[in-house]
């Protein structure tokens, strides 16, 4: 089992930043591809970006590239999203999640999730 517990979500005016955490515990963290979603409102969920172990390979969905940036420390068995230039449509619940794969973007291609950390945009 892995357990993922998010943070630094919040309220934020258009244009600003912020940046979230994902602290693992359990199983090897370093073993696990490591990816964020977000679910606004009424919206099915989405994939935002993903990391693999080493940290060597990314993807963004195309709306947050150039803007957000996904890393993580290994030592600290955490991952982050940097937000910034955020808009409003940003407004959304961002879970991180874990997988087995090197990579993914698909909701079911991740075994373990967080309980997630509201980031609302205001306008």
């Amino acid at each position: 089992q892995v357990q993922l517990v998010e943070s630094g979500g919040g309220l934020v005016q258009a244009g600003g930043s912020l940046r979230l955490s994902c602290a693992a515990s359990g199983r090897t963290f370093s073993r696990y591809g490591m990816g964020w979603f977000r679910q606004a409102p009424g919206k099915e969920p989405e994939f935002v970006a993903v990391i693999d172990w080493s940290g060597g390979i990314t993807y963004y969905r195309d709306s947050v590239k150039g803007r957000f940036t996904i890393s993580r420390d290994n030592a600290k068995n955490t991952v982050y999203l940097q937000m910034n230039s955020l808009k409003p449509e940003d407004t959304a619940v961002y879970y991180c999640a874990a997988t087995e794969f090197t990579v993914g973007t698909m909701r079911h291609q991740y075994d373990y999730w967080g309980q997630g950390t509201q980031v609302t945009v205001s306008s």
